[in-house]
């Protein structure tokens, strides 16, 4: 069986950044942003979601964190959507209710191939730090080009980390359910016969 892997270069004007992904091998986790935050975020989700998974990024960070953050969700979700190829054989659905001290957060999705994104995290604002905003954007940017459908929703909540952590540690178990395979590897998880 073909390993799922995908290897994603992404440079702008704004940003430049090296996705590599390997659904089928959580031997290596490189995370390398410049936003400390993200690194993190990202390193929680490939850790949860038990994928090989390599970042390297950079950008106009003197500016605010935006393109950086969305620029890389776009470049994983590239990498993402290359990796799942036809889906043949996949479980296709996962979800993950996932605590974080006082934070606890669900996220449901399907690789269907088509996009949507219902996210309701209610995040405080601070006038320092990461602007929490940002990870909206980078779930936008995440399931859009990977043809995601995903919801997010924070049940409850009050430090604004436990919240983040929570969300990208459910993405990452809800993901790492969906791209394990089923019993018949060679189904495609739909009715229509494609995905």
């Amino acid at each position: 069986m073909k390993q799922r892997k995908a290897k994603i270069v992404r440079k702008t004007k704004e940003t430049s950044i090296s996705v590599e992904i390997n659904l089928d091998s959580s031997s290596v986790v490189s995370v390398s942003t410049t936003i400390g935050f993200l690194d993190h975020m990202l390193e929680l989700f490939a850790v949860h979601s038990g994928i090989g998974f390599k970042i390297k990024a950079f950008g106009d960070t003197n500016i605010d964190d935006h393109h950086l953050v969305e620029d890389s969700g776009i470049a994983i979700g590239q990498a993402l959507k290359e990796t799942f190829g036809d889906k043949r054989g996949i479980l296709r659905y996962g979800h993950f209710l996932l605590p974080m001290d006082e934070a606890l957060s669900y996220v449901a999705l399907d690789l269907s191939g088509r996009f949507y994104l219902s996210y309701e995290v209610n995040i405080k604002f601070q006038k320092t730090g990461f602007n929490y905003d940002l990870i909206q954007e980078f779930f936008y940017a995440l399931a859009s080009n990977a043809g995601i459908t995903l919801h997010i929703k924070m049940i409850k909540g009050r430090n604004n980390h436990h919240i983040a952590e929570s969300v990208f540690k459910a993405f990452g178990h809800a993901l790492g359910r969906a791209i394990l395979y089923s019993k018949n590897k060679n189904f495609v998880p739909s009715t229509k016969g494609i995905l």
